[in-house]
């Protein structure tokens, strides 16, 4: 089936409470638009072989998730950012960094009550792609982590959808977004684009926690 195809090179960001559904519709998305599915949990997995979650191994991660962003608008190719998009100024380095590649920013904003959210990590099944490398959350945990995070302004372009609905339901949400936005045209769809393979990513480091056996990451 022909995935979507956009005017422009599209960088999608995801916002939300973990256990709301980021990465499932991360990858659904990664089905019906020609795009890269970038994802952070999967990254740290593969680098670390046992996740410290600290602010070294986060800076890791994330440096290397915007050089394969780069890589791929850089090529013109869309690339769904699957790692939370918390903060304002984590935002703006990345609409910034989409710019510079002349590609064009959309979040997608998941809104759902805290309660259902946290009661959602605590019920992933790790058989499931979606969960398999998420991070595990005590309610302590999750209570620091939302505290963290800030809102998407009316100066982003964003799209809001519901947590709780289907992925169809978002799906047309985020198409209906993007037709406004004149990023994409239904009617001219186009058949699957092949993404170049990105092998041997990983940066040199000298944490020693790094499983050098790990190195070669495939992003699909």
């Amino acid at each position: 089936m022909a995935k979507v195809q956009t005017s422009k090179p599209l960088l999608v960001l995801l916002y939300g409470f973990p256990g709301a559904g980021k990465t499932y519709f991360a990858q659904k998305l990664a089905e019906n638009l020609a795009s890269a599915h970038v994802h952070g949990d999967r990254i740290r997995f593969e680098l670390f072989e046992n996740p410290q979650y600290d602010r070294q191994e986060n800076s890791i991660v994330t440096q290397l998730m915007q050089y394969m962003t780069e890589e791929f608008l850089s090529a013109g190719i869309n690339v769904i950012y699957d790692m939370n998009a918390m903060r304002k100024g984590q935002r703006a380095a990345l609409r910034e960094m989409a710019r510079k590649k002349g590609a064009k920013v959309v979040t997608v904003w998941f809104q759902m009550d805290a309660d259902t959210a946290f009661d959602r990590t605590q019920k992933r099944d790790r058989r499931r792609a979606e969960d398999k490398f998420a991070t595990q959350y005590t309610r302590e945990m999750f209570k620091r982590y939302i505290t963290h995070m800030q809102h998407p302004e009316a100066t982003e372009d964003y799209v809001v959808v519901s947590g709780k609905h289907t992925y169809p339901s978002q799906q047309t949400s985020f198409f209906k977004k993007l037709m406004e936005l004149g990023y994409i045209d239904t009617q001219n769809a186009q058949t699957k684009v092949a993404m170049p393979g990105l092998v041997n990513l990983i940066p040199r480091t000298n944490t020693g926690r790094v499983d050098m056996t790990r190195r070669n990451i495939s992003i699909r």
